[in-house]
């Protein structure tokens, strides 16, 4: 018989806040998180909005000296992840350390590192580029990093599925941890892509909202003015356990993990497969797997990412999974406040979903004012919906065709 998978912890760093206390309120609140970049002067580029967050000093929390060794993704992801301690009260001992696993992902990895040492060699030469390039910019790195910062020693890896990369870092924590192959695992993703190079090739493949007088307002999911997404930056890490090993040392679980499905469309480097097919497998399976009936959905976090075809194809698919009572289904997506954290958003999405289940809260979809008729859907429209949730799900899809689905359900005894 597989364990139970809980989770007792949630630190979040996003657009909205520093932590998941004040992201929560934000998201409730229907705030945007958008502005025009700060951190590079966009002048010249087609985009010049983003999701960025703002005020973040990752020294105050892991010291100067490792800051200074750490790329941005690596710094917010070590920062969600000793929220995410903090909050599940967890102790990484010499007895528990191999017990405990670390999987944050990253869709890109230190792209900023990257690009800035690519600047340093053609005006320096190759022997001032840092010492620290290679292990800053791999994408496992924010796995990395926070295992020796924790000294968790069990199964240590990052997952890379492009905008799916949190989610399925989610699923395989929950597949670990069913198994018995580890006791706890941080679970979790982290990106930091907002830079002149990574905003000049999503805006090359014609993937960015061009609306750069109207930053909050740029993000629309399902409305039929929306023109593409907005980059965000940030990270989130779920501490997920075994329900024993929570009930052993007295943690609290906030919501139980029971469902997990993965697919493929096969179709497009960056398109979605028509009429969203490999999105409504992974819902299916993700719903089978957690050994619930479609109709006891009442919440899904929409992938959302507020471009033509993924909300027309998610919409699709939602219907092929739910039938009639897709109309029944309270959805939102909060991309349209957090912009698209890349291969953190399925992590946060994560995040705000437990949280949604726990605060009997559904948060909104901001700007959506005039629907696609394609959309039809409840998308919680820019007002937050009280109300209690038993199950929901968290959808992820990304270039290269990857489709992630999580199915999150209360906690009960």
């Amino acid at each position: 018989m597989k364990n139970r998978v809980v989770i007792t912890g949630i630190g979040i760093v996003s657009p909205l806040g520093l932590n998941r206390q004040s992201t929560w309120r934000s998201l409730v609140a229907g705030e945007s998180g958008v502005a025009p970049i700060a951190s590079f002067d966009a002048e010249g580029y087609k985009t010049t909005i983003a999701a960025e967050v703002k005020d973040f000093d990752a020294a105050s929390f892991v010291g100067r000296k490792e800051a200074r060794r750490m790329d941005r993704f690596v710094q917010l992801g070590a920062v969600a992840a000793l929220e995410a301690v903090e909050h599940a009260d967890l102790s990484i001992t010499e007895e528990n350390s191999t017990r405990v696993s670390v999987m944050i992902a990253s869709g890109i990895g230190g792209i900023i590192t990257l690009s800035e040492q690519v600047g340093v060699l053609g005006s320096r030469g190759p022997s001032r580029i840092s010492p620290f390039l290679v292990p800053m910019m791999l994408p496992d790195m924010a796995s990395g990093q926070v295992s020796i910062m924790l000294g968790a020693r069990g199964p240590n890896y990052s997952t890379v599925s492009a905008c799916s990369s949190g989610a399925d870092s989610i699923g395989q924590a929950l597949e670990v941890l069913q198994e018995g192959d580890a006791d706890v695992v941080l679970a979790g993703g982290s990106e930091a892509a907002i830079c002149p190079i990574g905003v000049a090739g999503f805006n090359a493949c014609h993937a960015l909202s061009t609306r750069n007088d109207d930053p909050k307002g740029a993000s629309r999911p399902f409305d039929v003015g929306r023109d593409g997404f907005v980059m965000g930056e940030g990270a989130a890490v779920l501490i997920m356990e075994t329900l024993q090993c929570a009930i052993e040392r007295g943690a609290k679980p906030i919501v139980e993990v029971v469902g997990y499905g993965s697919t493929a469309d096969a179709n497009h480097i960056t398109q979605p497969a028509p009429e969203g097919e490999g999105a409504a497998r992974a819902m299916k399976i993700a719903i089978h797997k957690a050994g619930l009936q479609p109709d006891e959905i009442g919440y899904v976090n929409a992938h959302g990412t507020s471009t033509p075809l993924n909300d027309k194809y998610e919409t699709m698919a939602m219907k092929g999974v739910f039938d009639e009572e897709a109309y029944k289904v309270s959805i939102s997506s909060t991309k349209s406040m957090t912009g698209h954290l890349l291969g953190a958003s399925g992590a946060l999405e994560a995040a705000i979903t437990s949280l949604a289940l726990a605060e009997e809260t559904i948060p909104p979809t901001i700007n959506l004012h005039n629907a696609d008729p394609d959309c039809d859907l409840d998308y919680t429209p820019n007002v937050a919906r009280q109300g209690r949730i038993d199950a929901a799900l968290s959808n992820s899809f990304g270039f290269g065709g990857h489709n992630a689905s999580l199915a999150f359900q209360r906690y009960e005894d």
